[in-house]
């Protein structure tokens, strides 16, 4: 284990007293607690704890977050079941959960999450929402953004647009727009260090100085492009003053912004309203700090503020795009054949697929949410997941990404594999040969659950499973 350092415990000593400091130093040597979130239908818990008991995999429900379970037994197998891999549950920490529950989005409502990768906040959100209403996921860096965008589609989120932006200036192209947004900033991460160790390396003051820096900005960009009565949440994952009051206290002065009481299902403390002598604004004590071993997971700041006055007009960012993309209604000419001939083939009820609208690029088709606005298509990097593709023949097969949304209405064309060998070579992309009854595209069943697509020939069933999804061992009970 990493040493902590003395940077860290100076400052956690110098801030919080040596009581606070000894019980920090003990959590940051015990092991961390890993908890998994499940669906937000409670129907479907029992019948998946029951499923993860198979692996060995035993589960505690948390009393006050019912979508929270903490792992019991089982850790080495929770990324690598079957549930996990089609996106049954989510791997998150507990405090990780609570910011979306703070926010309350609706399914009416537009949402920004600012700072989203790698997805958990995002899919919690979307989750939250029944997969209505709208929601913008945005990440700057690339290599985050195929993390969020993989964690979008494998737990088959079709209300939310990826944008690779900088938060900061995000206000340049939503002025006054979104009605609620999630700020969960990048932060120095004193609040994780006992699960990443690696942050005793490199934290310092100075370091804390630079990040809050970027959290102020990103945290002003989202005063700006919320509607007057909106909700901000702001959150952190790490303990300290500068990276969460100070931020507070900063808008407080200079922004139409206040704060609103919030409660949380995990014990709780008002955050500090004095720092080195300086009284800051009273309303700071409506945010809460969470701290880490009083709840056995991460330590954690969230404040929700609400946008109560106009600020000023920013001026807007104009870019050039070649792309075109356009989002049509099912009615559309452009897509309507296509999604009447997968109705067809797959049994889907023509109606369900009206729920949502479409992007056609090239041969690839994409959905999203049917009521889902947007006058720019070409800021995302990506538009809900992926719907199907258009063969030589002019028609339209699912993608295994859209079996997922549609599996309790397809009753088309559906093989069920009986073996898990047979089961193990779907899901690494092989060919199952002992299957070669079947001609065409088929949606690939397996137990319970469906997995994807495939093609039939003559030299077996062909596994259309997402290459993308292919990135871990799949132990099946």
């Amino acid at each position: 284990m990493i040493e902590l350092s003395e940077n860290i415990s100076g400052y956690i000593l110098r801030n919080f007293g040596e009581d606070y400091f000894n019980s920090f130093r003990e959590h940051y040597l015990d092991d961390h607690s890993t908890y998994l979130r499940l669906s937000h239908d409670p129907e479907l818990h029992e019948s998946l704890t029951r499923n993860l008991k198979t692996y060995g995999i035993e589960l505690a429900q948390h009393a006050a977050i019912p979508v929270a379970y903490k792992v019991i037994s089982g850790h080495d197998k929770i990324g690598k079941t079957l549930e996990y891999t089609i996106g049954k549950y989510y791997i998150q920490s507990l405090s990780s959960m609570i910011p979306p529950l703070v926010l309350l989005p609706g399914e009416s409502h537009i949402i920004l999450d600012m700072c989203a990768a790698p997805g958990s906040k995002s899919t919690q959100l979307s989750e939250m929402m029944n997969n209505l209403g709208t929601l913008y996921a945005n990440e700057p860096n690339p290599k985050r953004v195929k993390s969020l965008v993989y964690n979008t589609d494998r737990m088959s989120r079709v209300n939310m647009g990826v944008i690779r932006k900088y938060g900061e200036i995000l206000s340049k192209k939503f002025d006054h727009y979104f009605d609620k947004i999630l700020v969960d900033a990048p932060c120095s991460g004193l609040g994780i260090v006992q699960k990443k160790g690696e942050i005793s390396n490199w934290w310092s003051e100075k370091s804390v100085a630079r990040i809050s820096d970027t959290q102020l900005r990103l945290l002003i960009s989202a005063i700006k492009s919320a509607k007057v009565g909106a909700e901000i949440v702001y959150s952190t994952c790490t303990l300290t003053i500068e990276e969460n009051e100070l931020i507070l206290n900063t808008v407080l002065k200079k922004y139409p912004v206040e704060l609103a009481e919030i409660e949380l299902p995990v014990p709780s403390h008002p955050a500090l309203t004095k720092f080195e002598g300086e009284q800051l604004n009273p309303q700071i004590n409506k945010a809460r700090r969470i701290i880490p071993w009083e709840v056995g997971s991460e330590g954690f700041f969230i404040a929700k503020l609400v946008k109560v006055g106009k600020t000023d007009p920013v001026a807007k960012e104009e870019e050039r795009d070649a792309r075109n993309i356009k989002i049509v209604a099912a009615s559309s000419h452009e897509v309507k054949g296509y999604l009447q001939y997968a109705s067809d083939y797959y049994g889907i009820p023509f109606s369900q697929l009206t729920k949502y609208n479409y992007i056609v690029k090239s041969k690839d088709i994409s959905f999203v949410n049917e009521d889902w606005p947007c006058n720019d298509p070409n800021l995302f990097v990506r538009i809900g997941t992926k719907f199907g593709g258009i063969d030589k023949n002019g028609r339209c097969h699912l993608n295994s990404l859209a079996v997922q949304v549609f599996a309790n209405h397809i009753s088309n064309n559906v093989v069920e594999l009986q073996t898990e060998d047979q089961c193990r070579t779907y899901m690494t992309g092989g060919v199952i040969k002992s299957i070669t009854n079947l001609l065409g595209h088929q949606i690939v069943k397996y137990r319970s659950y469906y997995l994807g697509t495939a093609v039939g020939t003559k030299d077996g069933l062909k596994s259309q499973y997402p290459r993308a999804m292919r990135t871990h061992e799949v132990i099946l009970r």
